[in-house]
């Protein structure tokens, strides 16, 4: 089958997802890796985006290094799905929601600056939704977004866990905001993102690129939406593991080839008795059943697998608000 891009949207796609330049002028200098001029890198992006493949070209920041964040579900009456699934994606806190196959059909990811916003927001969606929500917040990371492959299963080494949790200052937290939607596609991004962080371009440039050293930001590139790019398969695959036997499979399976995200969450006793968590995504069901049948011979262990059925929203983060950012935040949903 022949490719829905050019060459040049296929290389901006897959090859860089991570070591975008971060410099004064980097559509120009990307360019020059890619051999074209700026002009057609930022036309490309520009149709890309508008396409759905991309959400932004940005920064990917390290979960727990910053504000708080929580993967959460609720049992929603199947009646009601819509209505509530609106209900919670309204919520600026909420980035990610899907439905999936489970009593627990409702999966959405909240981040906040802190803790007490972070449960502030769950409770008010409790209360706009009437349904309980259980939270299942990150405990240790094997492998989270390190970029999709769209060549093959091939995939970046696991990376050890983290560091613990990052305190931002205000002029931090104001440049995190503007971040957050990622760079105007325009020849000086980082005057753009000045502009709006009140900082100058040599500063912004400092402060990302230390970040990147130090971990707050886990990469910096461009951000692309799987389901537009034919992974429509997105299985979520759980596993009840003993506690002490949790890290030595966790690493073990998200060195897998197939396996786009693994991690250990906290349980929600008694309804969710789960720790680990394997994300796999194939083009389609069958693609990624023989992935999920080889996790669960590894793991030794019986499996609960939520295929995703729908998707109600799908962005990048937000931790801190941020007006004008806002205004310019419009990425489609393409449920």
């Amino acid at each position: 089958m022949d490719s829905p891009y050019t060459p040049l949207e296929f290389s901006l796609l897959n090859d860089w997802q991570r070591d975008f330049p971060v410099c004064a002028q980097p559509f120009a200098e990307l360019a020059a890796k890619v051999g074209a001029d700026e002009t057609a890198v930022l036309d490309a992006l520009k149709r890309l985006q508008a396409r759905g493949a991309i959400s932004r070209v940005g920064a990917v920041l390290a979960p727990r290094r910053i504000g708080a964040s929580t993967l959460a579900a609720l049992a929603a009456p199947v009646a009601e799905i819509e209505r509530i699934a609106a209900l919670v994606s309204a919520r600026p806190e909420v980035n990610h929601n899907y439905q999936r196959e489970h009593r627990y059909n409702l999966w959405f990811v909240a981040t906040a600056a802190d803790q007490s916003l972070l449960d502030h927001a769950l409770r008010e969606i409790e209360r706009e939704t009437g349904c309980a929500v259980i939270a299942l917040p990150l405990e240790q990371e094997y492998h989270i977004d390190l970029g999709f492959d769209l060549n093959s299963a091939h995939k970046h080494p696991v990376r050890l866990p983290g560091p613990p949790a990052c305190v931002t200052d205000a002029v931090e937290r104001k440049l995190i905001a503007a971040l957050q939607p990622g760079l105007e596609l325009v020849p000086r991004p980082f005057v753009r993102l000045g502009e709006r962080a009140g900082m100058s371009e040599e500063e912004i440039l400092g402060r990302i690129a230390g970040w990147l050293d130090q971990g707050l930001i886990k990469r910096f590139g461009v951000v692309v939406r799987h389901h537009e790019l034919g992974y429509r398969a997105n299985a979520m695959v759980v596993f009840d593991l003993p506690d002490a036997e949790v890290d030595r499979i966790g690493l073990q399976l998200a060195a897998e080839p197939g396996v786009t995200l693994c991690y250990r969450r906290t349980r929600s006793l008694p309804e969710w008795p789960y720790n680990l968590y394997c994300m796999v995504h194939g083009r389609s069901r069958e693609e990624a059943q023989p992935v999920i049948e080889r996790l669960a011979a590894m793991a030794g262990a019986p499996t609960t697998v939520l295929f995703s059925t729908r998707r109600f929203k799908q962005c990048g983060a937000r931790y801190f608000a941020d007006e004008a950012a806002d205004r310019r935040r419009s990425e489609p949903t393409h449920a």
